[in-house]
């Protein structure tokens, strides 16, 4: 009996038991219920908005859409720089399962390359993920069809159309309009710096040289974007909204195409290979740049030799690269902005000029040359002329006609290298001509203290001698010579050489507008025809130093030749340049300008290792002057009885 009334208990308390832990479960359920019910609440009334805006930044992205870049145009409105479209294919290489595998059957079906490889994981490293990246450029037809019929065995794997920049008329622009290429961390860096990052998010090229760099805010436009609702594989479903880019817009330039092509054919030699007869062309080591000096308009400016623009736009392989990089020519220089050399007998005009209007010299001054000329009271070396025998009784019309170096040796003893540097200064040597593109160099007018800064010497008087014929220290670039020409010409006035002509917008072109300079004052009038009078003497002259190229011209003109030395002569040395190997023989520098009592046409040019700059270069103004000023073009003539002359 006392067992049954204990088992009896016990059944009670395990059903107390059992009952007060369902109670606790069912409580438990309850508070679960109930706290679940609330962030339900909370997901879906209190927080809606902000998971509503959650879940649309996942399914609706922002697709940023990049503006078509602005053509660019000669004066006469022939496009120099166009948009193409072109074919690449693309990875995107989240989306690919197997990615190895992937390269591997691309490179049989596409033909893809290790480089290529070793170039798209290069630029995944710098590339927001699930944006597709390029693996191979400028597909054909051919290769865009064969592709698609596979491309169901590629996913993540697709051909996309772009418009890629194309230079028609390849070398004989490219160091006026440079080129577009890839944007790269430089140019990533310079863009953030400068607040211009967000409107490059859909932008692959940007200009990297010349007018291509200088204008590239005209060119480039603005990027539109587009919004678009995409499913959990990141495909586009459908757009929302679609803001188109603005365009980049369109320039012309001051450059005739015609007269560019002309000019570079000056600096081309071609030949017959006399076993194939194919025709054997190079090129020739300068520059020619064309300016009308009524505006400082450039109308040709070539730089020889050169290389393909088309090269960069794309993608220049290493090993091309480095082969225009070693060229000993240096075709990716620049010579007519960037090329630095003595200007020589040049300047002699710009020279008297300063030593008429210093009052150094009048128009009566006359002195005689015996061949050579010395410091005063000292027993320094002989400072020699070109002509041995000398040129007699000189003044100032025929020192510039003969180039006479001992009156000028006399002039810039007298001037000093103070008051000529600052009169140098002023037709713009040793500062930037202002040329709307970068890529240019100051070169150097020397004053006492720039030898300081750069010797740690003083100037000695002897330093300043050979600058009074272009030489010494003293350094120019051709279009730092045409300018001066130009300002000359202009008897004082002064202006920017400028290449942009228009700016088109919206089909009405809009005068480009430049910066004002300020004149040269104080000369009188005279002393600015005494110069010009002398460089017409120079290719009219009886004695002119380039009368040989000029004979038979049907318009008057006036020029300058110089010979710019690439090592120094010892005393009584002898100049042979036959016997000299062709990379120190002299310059040839030649400026002018046509027609002679209305300049319309100023030419400058340097031919590298030439030799005389009035047998080179007075033969190549004169056909560009022909070209520009006679129609039809008649062919000249070089033959004429005088003594042959070497400035």
């Amino acid at each position: 009996m006392r067992r049954q009334r204990t088992q009896i208990r016990d059944h009670r308390a395990e059903s107390a038991l059992f009952f007060r832990r369902a109670l606790v479960s069912f409580i438990g359920i309850i508070v679960l219920v109930g706290v679940l019910l609330t962030n339900l609440y909370h997901i879906q009334v209190s927080e809606h908005d902000d998971y509503q805006t959650r879940s649309n930044d996942n399914r609706i992205k922002v697709v940023p859409v990049a503006p078509n870049r602005g053509m660019i145009y000669d004066r006469n409105g022939i496009l120099l720089a166009e948009n193409r479209p072109v074919y690449a294919l693309e990875i995107t290489k989240e989306k690919v399962p197997n990615i190895e595998d992937t390269f591997t059957r691309l490179k049989v079906l596409m033909g893809i390359t290790d480089e290529d490889i070793t170039r798209f994981e290069k630029e995944r490293r710098h590339t927001r993920r699930f944006k597709s990246i390029p693996i191979k450029g400028q597909l054909t037809e051919q290769q865009v069809a064969l592709f698609t019929v596979n491309q169901h065995r590629f996913p993540g794997v697709e051909v996309k159309a772009y418009l890629k920049r194309y230079y028609p008329y390849g070398d004989a622009l490219t160091h006026v309009l440079g080129y577009v290429a890839k944007i790269n961390d430089r140019d990533l860096e310079r863009l953030e710096r400068d607040d211009k990052i967000s409107n490059y998010k859909a932008t692959r090229d940007i200009g990297k040289l010349g007018i291509e760099r200088y204008y590239e805010d005209l060119l480039h436009g603005t990027s539109g974007y587009q919004e678009v609702e995409v499913n959990s594989r990141g495909r586009i479903i459908r757009t929302l909204k679609y803001v188109p880019p603005i365009p980049g817009k369109d320039i012309k330039l001051n450059l005739d195409i015609d007269l560019q092509l002309f000019a570079k054919e000056q600096l081309t030699v071609r030949s017959k290979d006399p076993e194939t007869g194919e025709e054997i062309v190079k090129y020739k080591r300068g520059s020619i740049v064309v300016m009308d000096p009524r505006d400082s308009a450039v109308l040709a400016m070539v730089s020889s030799p050169s290389y393909d623009p088309n090269l960069f736009v794309h993608g220049i392989s290493g090993p091309k690269y480095r082969a225009l990089l070693n060229d000993i020519n240096r075709p990716l220089v620049n010579r007519v902005t960037l090329g630095i050399y003595p200007p020589a007998s040049t300047v002699k005009p710009m020279i008297a000029v300063a030593a008429l209007t210093e009052g150094v010299v009048t128009e009566r001054t006359v002195r005689n040359d015996p061949g050579y000329w010395k410091i005063p009271n000292s027993n320094s070396r002989p400072f020699r002329d070109w002509k041995r025998w000398g040129h007699g009784k000189v003044n100032i019309h025929k020192a510039i006609e003969e180039s006479v170096d001992t009156y000028f040796y006399q002039v810039a003893y007298d001037l000093g290298i103070d008051r000529l540097s600052a009169w140098m200064t002023k037709f713009g040597y040793g500062e930037y001509t202002g040329i709307d593109i970068h890529e240019e160099s100051k070169a150097n007018m020397p004053t006492r203290e720039w030898k300081q800064a750069r010797f740690r010497q003083p100037w000695y008087q002897g330093d300043t001698i050979p600058v009074g014929i272009g030489q010494g220290y003293w350094t120019a670039t051709p279009l730092q010579i045409a300018k001066a020409t130009t300002v000359l010409v202009n008897n004082g006035i002064v202006r920017a050489p400028h290449l942009l002509k228009d700016i088109i917008d919206d089909n009405v072109e809009k005068p480009a507008v430049f910066d004002e300079y300020p004149p040269i004052t104080g000369v009188d009038d005279e002393y600015w025809e005494i110069a010009k009078d002398g460089m017409k003497r120079v290719l009219f002259g009886v004695r002119g130093t380039a009368r040989r190229a000029f004979y038979g011209a049907q318009y008057k003109a006036g020029g300058k030749s110089g010979s710019a030395q690439v090592f120094g002569l010892a005393e009584d040395e002898k100049y042979n340049a036959e016997e000299l190997a062709e990379h120190l023989r002299d310059h040839a520098l030649f400026t002018a300008f046509a027609p002679y009592d209305k300049p319309e046409v100023v030419v400058s040019m340097v031919l590298e290792n030439a030799g005389g700059g009035s047998s080179n270069g007075g033969p190549v103004a004169r056909h560009i002057f022909d070209h520009m000023l006679l129609k039809p073009h008649p062919q000249t003539t070089d033959t004429v009885s005088n003594t042959e002359v070497t400035q």
